[in-house]
């Protein structure tokens, strides 16, 4: 699968952002899906994730309130809606998305994954 992220940018500090994931194929709903980020001068670390049914999700504490992760199978997308920006925020975001056959699984690691976007630029004026 292929994955193309949107939807980066400028931001103020305390406004919004939200990133869109395209997935290529045909088995999308096959997949737990996630976010990750990383800063200037910094590793890769884990945002949010998303069960192949949606119906279970987990943030690092940092978003938590923030940042909401949502999943469309029908258009093989999935979002991440960024409010209450901070300037901490600044980073490339990655989607990526893991071949999965609980429906509920959710997994935090990036080595777990299959599947890496280009990424896209978020900055946070402070």
């Amino acid at each position: 699968v292929q994955l193309q992220a949107s939807g980066g940018g400028l931001a103020q500090a305390g406004g919004s952002l939200r990133l869109s994931c395209v997935a290529s194929g045909r088995t999308f709903s096959r997949y737990a899906l996630g976010w990750f980020r990383q800063a200037p001068g910094k590793e890769r670390d884990f945002v949010t994730a998303i069960s192949r049914s949606g119906g279970s999700t987990y943030y690092t504490d940092s978003v938590k309130g923030r940042f909401t992760i949502s999943r469309d199978n029908d258009k093989k997308t999935v979002y991440l809606q960024m409010n209450n920006l901070k300037p901490e925020d600044t980073a490339v975001y990655y989607c990526t998305a893991k071949n999965v056959i609980l429906t509920a699984a959710v997994t935090t690691s990036g080595d777990d994954y299959d599947y890496w976007g280009q990424g896209t630029l978020v900055t946070v004026s402070s």
